[in-house]
């Protein structure tokens, strides 16, 4: 069967095409907010708070709205979601970490709340919408959804669950138009992961164990959700894209 030849024009999103991007006031969410603005893109971003909405670091920008959106919130997510009249692709990366304290129940269950359970409820919340525009979800996983570390069980099974979501919605909305992908950071430099980096033995010890010898910056990250949301994938639902430097492959 023939196949059609790749053009320019599918690495590009319309002229109208709106994302949402969940917590694009962070560290990543950022840079996934900014190359979509790069793009040409009119995009939506959230924090958990107040604080977290003005301590953003992204710079206005006339294409760029900024909102307060807590995922463990039923009625916001609700609300946020009906605001839009219109939406191409809506981007999961709101998350916690809870080192060391996740042995916790009450704990343990908030990790998860929020990693698992608000990704959930946000495409849930946009099916609709999505479906409008055979649009896109890409949500952000963990290489820790495959490689587990002993401080934090319910980030590692909440990124686990996120993977397996993102599969069983990519099967479940297709006949919606709906496309449903995950990007899997590895160790990107964060303020999740400020701490951790102090420890010069600790940093040497995870940029070794990479393909580059390197940590990876957030800027790495969007770039492959970008691409999941363009013409360019449209045959791609339900994979998952590591972006971790070729730790895992090792």
């Amino acid at each position: 069967m023939a196949v059609d030849t790749v053009t320019p024009g599918q690495f590009r999103l319309n002229a109208d095409f709106r994302v949402a991007v969940i917590g694009g006031c962070g560290d990543i969410g950022a840079e996934i907010s900014r190359i979509f603005l790069d793009l040409g893109a009119h995009v939506t971003a959230t924090g958990v708070d107040a604080a977290a909405v003005g301590g953003s670091a992204l710079e206005p920008h006339e294409r760029l709205a900024l909102a307060v959106l807590d995922v463990t919130n039923n009625q916001q997510v609700t609300a946020f979601a009906g605001s839009f009249a219109q939406i191409d692709a809506v981007v999961n990366c709101a998350g916690i970490v809870r080192r060391d304290a996740e042995f916790d129940i009450n704990v343990f269950q908030q990790v998860l709340d929020v990693n698992l359970t608000g990704t959930f409820r946000v495409c849930n919340a946009f099916r609709a919408a999505l479906a409008r525009r055979s649009g896109s979800i890409v949500n952000i996983a963990s290489m820790n959804a495959f490689a587990a570390l002993p401080r934090i069980p319910a980030y590692c099974a909440s990124k686990g669950g996120v993977v397996m979501l993102t599969k069983s919605l990519a099967l479940a909305w297709a006949a919606d138009g709906i496309r449903v992908n995950a990007v899997a950071p590895g160790y990107i430099e964060t303020s999740l992961n400020a701490a951790g980096r102090s420890d010069a033995a600790h940093y040497r010890h995870i940029a070794e164990r990479t393909a580059f010898g390197r940590w990876g910056q957030p800027a790495e990250v969007a770039g492959a959700v970008a691409f999941l949301c363009m013409p360019a994938s449209s045959y791609v639902t339900g994979t998952v894209i590591a972006a971790d430097g070729g730790f895992l492959a090792g």
